[in-house]
């Protein structure tokens, strides 16, 4: 009993004397009056959202049971526009129990020149009203220790409640600044020259903090701590700057071991504010233990740095930063540690993020002198030395060796009874917890095991209920319905039982694609119950197949069957009727679903499917067909052209009063007008109906029927032929040329004999007119250049076959018109021009009248072809009589370019023949013109050649001697003038008659008066050219 009583005397004790010296500290009694008064600075600015549009921002309804995180922007003024000047961030939760929280702050970071820092705000009670007044708390930067108010006002002008703009007031005091006005330039100069480091009240507040323990400040300086992330605590309180001040101290140690005999401590100590504003130890560190330095790069200012300790307990949690006020007082607490460290410890720390040689320079220039004391033998004597070269020395504290050695014995006495007590009590706690471990370590097996058997049955049963529900959903793939295998093995495929039969068959390929590999767990595929269900949907899709497929084939050949017995169907006498297949496409989309289906179950099914369709229909086309040629021939009248245009023996008139037979090219345009749209519908039809993958075509009334608007009958086209109508999926895109193949083998069997109808129009067509073959061919190949689809492909082959039709009946009239222009009578003399000749002029006009579309390479051949027979001819005609050659032939040359003239100015290929015979007319005029001239100027050109030859004989005087005498004979006979006239003029009287001589032989010999002025006019002028030329070269010879 009586150690527990000496153990609580000694506790009250102490703690007496901890009270007694609080009390009588004279820091604790330093009266506020001493302090100079601190100044105010007053700031305004606005909270708002940053500049975003309105229109992309929606507003979010606050709770009042939620956390409220923002981040918006500080601008100094209302507007959106105004400049902004930093951002607010915080993290409040607005309910009762966390209105003295931590966490309710409110950070507002200053990014200017002049302003850089933060504050930061306490937000306790945080209430819905228009006017707040909150707390400033602390600081960092230019704001660092800064206490005051902060009033939070809504404006009044707001576009929406969920994003209000604030406008906030502060009123901000400051430690340690003048009484001079808040903002001046002298203020702030003043306050970056003086430095809490020479704060002597600072400097005794924080000896008096430490004071017992033999160490000396060697210097003092005021800092912000806070941190750079959120602590392990979780506090968002931790992050908030807090007022700190750190202090450098030292003490000297007496050692015997070592030769010198003492040995240097310094730490770094750091001290808080207490409540009554007094400083208190916070945390020690021994500088021996500093391992870096680094200035925190985040901070604009510079004035952030963090001190690393290499002997701290747990190096993941960040260290703790510390924020000067000013670069100054960085670089002095930095300089002024780093020198302790290389001067007493011997050793430097690693020093990041900042330059050395820059703070070597600042200290140079910013080096002030302090005081420091020195022990000496003759007692403690002041000296001033230079910062930079400042050594730590310590000053030893005289105590009572006597006093001291009293106070440790009696407080020894007391603390070991104590300690002895709470020895025993702590032995008896040990013995009991161990008994208390040993049962619990028990129990804790005891219940391991227990949870490890109801793991297991857990485990049992979760895997027990999965295997029950994989067990369930494999019977519902196994189960068929009742309702669908009814349908599948004896249902009717009557309509109203189609949808029945469609459910069915997508009942049917969904449970045979479940019960396949990708879609089927491979164990489950491997079971005999699924082998032995997946055979019996087989013996279902082969049962149902083969039903199908037998219903189609005769439910097609009942539809073709009904409507060929039924008359109204077809064309009648005196009725032309477009065939209408819209009521036999309606019943068939009734079944194209099913057909889908078939061919997802079984596409081997389709081909007999189509080939009977393909059957059934080819006879109902080929009927239609058969039937309107048939009354298209009887109803169209028109008379017939002959088909002898240049034959020799026939009138001249014969081939000029043609009657009109463009009936006869509108009644096979009507033909194509019809039939080819219903032949391309047919064919796209059957190729969706049949589901073989093509694009789909084009509708009835664009490309496809040749630019014509449509039936000549009142009927509208109101059939549509996409694919939609069959299934409404239209993705289907893609083609083999399997399917190509198949398609065109099948258009084959459903097409093949209608063309036999086409050739008996063509034909009829020929027979009445043969020249209607050029519009006909025209409309052919207009219609063929408007299939392009793969659908089309028999009805692209139809059209060809009918063109080549069509060209060859063409071709038989040119060969037989260039027969007949060959059977001309060789053997009788033909005088004049020839009778095919203007004949083929009325050929060609008329020719050109029925050109259509692509037809003229085709006229241009048939050209080509006549005029060469034509020329051929007429140069053999010619060669029967060569006297009168070169007249016959230029007289028919003639008449070919004036029957041809206008026509050789709008077609190509007959002005090249133009020409052609123009040349064939000059040569021939040539020619009969120069034999006219010899003929009638023999003698002359005879003197000339003997003269001529004279002149080879004897030499050039001489004969021109010869020619003096010769005409100087009449002067020297006396001949008068008269005579020597009428002398002359006998001579050339014999000239003048041989002109007219062979002009009246020229007239004689042609039979075109119309052309004997030009053929004068040819002849006077090569006979002067004959006569020019023969002076010129006897003038030459002379």
């Amino acid at each position: 009993m009586l150690p527990r009583i000496i153990f609580c005397f000694a506790v009250v004790i102490a703690i007496a004397v901890v009270v007694l010296l609080a009390l009588l500290s004279p820091v604790s009694h330093k009266s506020s009056s001493k302090n100079p008064s601190r100044p105010w600075l007053a700031l305004s600015m606005y909270i708002q959202h940053p500049h975003i549009s309105r229109s992309s921002v929606q507003p979010v309804a606050q709770s009042d049971a939620g956390a409220f995180v923002f981040h918006r922007a500080l601008t100094e003024g209302p507007k959106n526009t105004s400049r902004i000047v930093g951002k607010a961030q915080g993290f409040i939760i607005p309910i009762e129990h966390f209105a003295d929280s931590a966490f309710n702050i409110i950070y507002l970071t200053f990014e200017t020149p002049k302003l850089n820092g933060s504050l930061s705000i306490q937000a306790n009670n945080v209430e819905h009203e228009d006017r707040q007044e909150l707390t400033v708390v602390g600081g960092t930067g230019y704001f660092a220790f800064a206490r005051g108010l902060a009033v939070f006002m809504q404006t009044k002008s707001q576009s929406s409640e969920a994003d209000p703009t604030y406008h906030v007031k502060l009123q901000l005091r400051f430690p340690n600044r003048s009484q001079t006005i808040p903002g001046s330039r002298r203020l702030k100069e003043y306050e970056m020259a003086k430095s809490s480091a020479d704060d002597e009240e600072l400097r005794r507040a924080c000896e008096a903090a430490i004071e017992g323990t033999k160490q000396k400040i060697v210097m003092s300086i005021r800092v912000a701590k806070s941190r750079g992330i959120w602590g392990k605590s979780g506090r968002l309180g931790r992050n908030m700057a807090k007022p700190r001040v750190l202090a450098l101290s030292g003490r000297t140690i007496i050692c015997a071991v070592k030769s010198k005999g003492q040995e240097t401590e310094a730490f770094l100590r750091v001290l808080k504010y207490s409540s009554g504003g007094v400083l208190e130890p916070a945390k020690l560190y021994k500088l021996k233990h500093l391992s870096k330095v680094e200035v925190v790069t985040n901070d604009p200012s510079g004035c952030t740095f963090t001190l690393g300790f290499d002997n701290l307990r747990s190096q993941s949690v960040a260290p703790p930063q510390w924020t000067m006020r000013n670069i100054d007082d960085r670089n002095r607490l930095l300089l002024c540690i780093l020198n302790i460290c290389k001067d007493v410890l011997g050793c430097l720390p690693k020093v990041v993020g900042v330059d050395i040689v820059e703070m070597a320079l600042w200290a140079k220039e910013n080096t002030p002198s302090v005081t420091t004391q020195r022990n000496l033998q003759d007692g403690p004597v002041a000296t001033t030395v230079p910062e930079s070269g400042m050594k730590v020395t310590v000053e030893k504290e005289l105590v009572s060796q006597v006093e001291e050695e009293d106070i440790e014995a009696l407080l020894g006495t007391y603390v070991l009874q104590g300690l002895e007590a709470a020895t025993s009590c702590v032995d008896d706690m040990d013995d009991w917890l161990g008994m208390f471990n040993v049962k619990l370590r028990h129990m804790r097996e005891d219940i391991e095991s227990i949870e490890s058997r109801n793991n297991k049955l857990e485990m049992q049963s979760v895997n027990n209920k999965s295997l029950i529900e994989e067990l369930d959903k494999l019977l519902e793939r196994l189960c068929v319905p009742s309702e669908y295998a009814a349908c599948l093995t004896g249902g009717s495929f009557d309509e109203a039982r189609m949808l029945q039969n469609v459910e069915a068959c997508e009942w049917l390929t969904g449970a045979l694609r479940g019960l396949q590999v990708p879609n089927l767990d491979p164990s489950y595929a491997k079971m005999r119950a699924v082998k032995d269900k997946r055979a019996e949907l087989e013996k279902l899709k082969a049962t149902f197949v083969r039903r199908a497929s037998e219903f189609l084939r005769n439910y097609f050949a009942s539809l073709v069957d009904f409507m060929i017995g039924d008359k109204s169907y077809f064309s009648q006498r005196g009725q032309l009727k477009r065939p209408d297949h819209a009521d036999l496409r309606y019943k068939c989309r009734t079944y194209a679903r099913l057909l889908q289906h078939l061919k997802s179950l079984d596409k081997s099914c389709l081909g007999p499917l189509r080939k009977a369709y393909c059957s059934s229909l080819n006879l109902l086309l080929r009927r239609e067909a058969r039937e309107f040629a048939n009354e298209l021939r009887a109803s169209t009248k028109a008379s017939r052209n002959p088909t002898v245009w240049l034959e020799a023996s026939t009138g001249g008139s014969q081939s000029g009063n043609s009657a009109d037979t463009s009936a006869v090219s509108d009644a096979y345009a009507k033909m194509l007008t019809i039939f080819i749209p219903l032949l391309v519908d047919e064919s796209s039809f059957f190729a969706h109906f049949m589901c073989f993958e093509v694009p789909a075509l084009a509708p009835p009334g664009g490309v496809a029927n040749g630019g014509k608007s449509g039936s000549y009958d009142d009927d509208t086209n109101d059939d549509d032929l996409g694919i939609l109508d069959i299934d409404d999926n239209d993705s289907k895109a893609g083609k083999t040329s399997a399917d190509l193949q198949s398609l065109n083998e099948s258009l084959q069997d459903l097409l093949d004999g209608i063309q036999e109808d086409f050739y008996a129009v063509v034909d009829w067509a020929y027979k009445i007119d043969p020249l209607r073959c050029i519009s006909m061919h025209g409309i052919t190949e207009r219609y063929l250049s408007g299939q392009k689809a793969d659908a089309a492909g028999f009805v692209r082959l139809l059209l060809g076959a009918l063109e080549s039709k069509i060209s060859m009946q063409f071709s038989k009239f040119v060969d037989e018109a260039c027969h007949q222009i060959e059977r001309n009578e060789r053997n009788v003399r033909q005088m004049g021009v020839l009778s095919y000749i203007p004949r083929f002029a009325t050929l060609a006009t008329r020719m050109e009248q029925y050109i259509q579309g692509q037809s003229r390479d085709l006229v241009d051949q048939a050209y080509t072809k006549f005029v060469s027979v034509m020329f051929a001819t007429l140069e053999k005609l010619a060669q029967t009589d060569p006297k009168y050659a070169d007249i016959f032939l230029l007289e028919n040359y003639a008449a070919f370019q004036n029957s041809l003239y206008d026509l050789a100015n709008v077609v190509p290929t007959l002005a090249k023949f133009y020409h052609q015979a123009s040349e064939a007319y000059e040569q021939a005029c040539t020619r009969h013109i120069s034999m006219i001239i010899y003929y009638q100027f023999e003698r002359l050109f005879q003197f000339a050649r003997k003269i001529e030859d004279l002149m080879f004989t004897i030499s050039a005087e001489e004969v021109s001697m010869l020619l003096i005498v010769l005409f100087q004979i009449p002067f020297q006979l006396g001949l008068s003038k008269m005579d020597l006239r009428k002398m002359l003029k006998s001579s050339l009287s014999g000239v003048d008659k041989s002109i007219t001589a062979m002009y009246k032989k020229l007239q004689k010999n042609l039979t075109s008066e119309e052309l004997l002025p030009s053929l004068w006019d040819k002849c006077k002028g090569i006979r002067t050219t004959h006569v020019d030329s023969e002076v010129e070269g006897r003038r030459e010879g002379i």
